[in-house]
């Protein structure tokens, strides 16, 4: 009894989250997530007979996407296939599971974030982490040694999911990567152009893609007396330092991992740094780092980046970041991580700049001895490769929509097949039926004898921009009726020149 009264307090206090949410006017995102709780925390209290009720939801950390919600995703993925594909890219497609053996050891402390399947058949299988991992599988697997590829499908991580942030566990990456042996950097540069090119054309706001390399990262690490055991859980932490003060990352290194006080104070000598061209020649001339092949290596690549960058006119959003680690284990050389520069937000809209303050929107780096892991004979393919953080970038554009209270057209349709009377059924079939074999986008309503005004209040409400009207002396005279919904404007056109009268209109409206 103890346990229910304190379930039903729960569900209570639950409640009262809920509606001062509600009385608050907060985002859509963060009311679903808690009554998904209060919902849960229902389900196990169960009815008065005991038996568990069955609560109709999604699983944590997934979503349903509306009409609208999916009209402005498909717009932000059309952004970005034109994109990738401006650069030459080719897709592929791989199975949304692997085997386990796969993906283990392959993400460094995110491995635990892998989701098992039960064994069905014979086979260990995970649902895929990323898109990367089942790409160097794919390139070892065909022998394909030169690529440019790009992928836009689904992935699973047993996070802790933060929706209103666009963190979940079943999420979409677009991935685009180049895979073959090619001069320094020039793969490099194209990948950080594209996100460049990708964000602008988004017009997310302000953003910022930061730039280092694991090569002068483990460099670093060396010169300032890390052991060699210690290089990837270092990483880890300095990883952290976009949303943790150096003092707490410091405390983690020393407390939790066992780094040496002095060590940890060299390595927050370098990794509170960044800047351009300026600072890279510093760290080449740096009387520690110089000492260190591996980093003199790094800062040379990351010099002949950024001259190339300047070519692309894209060093206005770039900063060379000592902290950026990104804490996967198959980074190889140059790392990446574009963010979103939020401004203070105003007194008086503190919700709407805290709505859209979701940190990182693409990420990536090169990764050139993932696919020898695969090849039975050690083969290397040397790759490089951008990650676009779509979920992320779905919330802040849904909130925009939300805040602008824009109207967003959930179809495609051109014109809707009307009638002015009464017993027009099989006229109004045979026009629209003449429209849809031009390719003309068409709808028209499914009543018999529709009322002209509901017609035309259904084109209205959702975006329709013109309306194809017969009537009885439309026919007689062999023309059609073309409403502008706009403008209200009415031309008649004969029947034979509507579809190049319906594509004329469209491309003007």
């Amino acid at each position: 009894m103890a346990d229910r009264a304190e379930l039903e307090k729960a569900v209570t206090l639950q409640g009262e989250k809920v509606r001062k949410l509600k009385q608050d006017k907060a985002s859509s995102e963060e009311i679903a997530e808690e009554v998904a709780k209060l919902l849960e925390l229902k389900a196990r209290l169960g009815t008065d007979e005991g038996k568990h009720k069955f609560v109709l939801k999604t699983p944590k950390g997934t979503r349903d996407y509306n009409p609208k919600q999916t009209a402005i995703r498909e717009k932000v993925f059309n952004t970005i296939i034109k994109c990738f594909k401006r650069h030459g890219a080719e897709t592929i497609d791989t199975p949304v599971f692997e085997l386990k053996e796969t993906l283990t050891g392959k993400y460094g402390e995110d491995s635990k974030l892998i989701y098992d399947l039960k064994d069905q058949g014979g086979e260990l299988l995970s649902l895929r982490y990323d898109l990367t991992v089942p790409f160097a599988r794919y390139l070892a697997m065909n022998k394909i040694n030169n690529i440019k590829r790009y992928h836009i499908a689904k992935v699973y991580r047993r996070d802790n999911p933060a929706m209103t942030r666009g963190r979940y566990r079943e999420f979409y990456q677009c991935d685009f990567d180049i895979a073959g042996q090619f001069d320094p950097m020039i793969p490099d540069a194209e990948c950080l152009k594209i996100v460049h090119e990708i964000l602008s054309e988004l017009d997310l706001g302000e953003f910022l893609i930061k730039v280092n390399d694991r090569r002068i990262l483990d460099g670093m690490f060396a010169v300032c007396g890390v052991p060699d055991s210690k290089f990837r859980t270092i990483c880890s932490s300095v990883d952290k330092l976009d949303k943790t003060p150096w003092e707490d990352v410091k405390n983690e290194m020393v407390g939790e991992k066992g780094l040496a006080p002095e060590a940890a104070d060299q390595i927050g000598d370098y990794v509170q740094r960044n800047g351009g061209l300026d600072l890279i020649e510093q760290l080449i001339n740096d009387p520690k780092l110089s000492q260190n092949k591996l980093a003199l290596e790094g800062l040379s690549d990351m010099k002949t980046l950024f001259q190339y960058l300047e070519l692309f006119a894209v060093t206005d959003k770039v900063s060379f970041d000592l902290s950026l680690a990104r804490g996967l284990d198959y980074y190889t050389g140059v790392i990446y991580e574009a963010v979103l520069v939020q401004n203070e937000p105003q007194q008086q809209n503190d919700h709407a700049e805290e709505a859209v303050s979701v940190g990182s929107v693409a990420g990536g780096g090169r990764y050139d001895g993932l696919v020898g892991m695969f090849d039975p004979k050690g083969r290397k393919v040397p790759c490089v490769g951008v990650s676009i953080g779509i979920e992320r970038i779905f919330s802040i554009m849904e909130q925009k929509a939300e805040a602008s209270e824009e109207k967003i057209r959930t179809t495609e349709t051109q014109v809707l097949v009307a009638a002015a009377q009464k017993k027009l059924l099989e006229e109004r079939m045979k026009l629209i039926s003449e429209l849809w074999n031009a390719g003309i986008k068409a709808e028209m309503l499914y009543k018999k004898n529709p009322k002209l005004l509901n017609q035309l209040q259904y084109c209205e409400e959702t975006g329709i921009p013109l309306v194809a009207i017969i009537g009885e002396q439309e026919l007689k005279d062999g023309v059609v009726k073309l409403r502008v919904v706009a403008t209200r404007e009415e031309v008649d056109v004969a029947r034979q020149n509507l579809v190049e009268e319906i594509h004329k209109r469209t491309q003007i409206l």
